[in-house]
């Protein structure tokens, strides 16, 4: 697991099939090679954000404050007021 971190952490992407190839390996954790199978699906894609420097963190920040104002006004208003409250956060 140190070493998937390691990978996270310093943009590694290019070694994680090697990480996959050893915990499918391994009998005594069944979740990590399940995880690790779970990988293989689209290879390309995580080894991509596991290399480049840039993420949609920012994007998913506003998707989720949007999300709970939407929530919190439930039943109360219309899409008008929700408008409001979101260009006006």
């Amino acid at each position: 697991m140190r070493f998937f971190a390691h990978m996270l952490t310093h943009l590694q992407g290019d070694q994680l099939p090697g990480w996959i190839e050893t915990a499918t390996a391994t009998t005594e954790l069944p979740s990590l090679r399940h995880f690790a199978q779970h990988l293989e699906r689209d290879l390309d894609a995580v080894i991509a954000g596991l290399t480049r420097p840039w993420n949609s963190g920012v994007v998913e920040g506003h998707v989720n404050r949007i999300k709970m104002l939407k929530r919190q006004m439930f039943g109360r208003a219309g899409f008008e007021l929700l408008r409001k409250r979101v260009l006006l956060a």
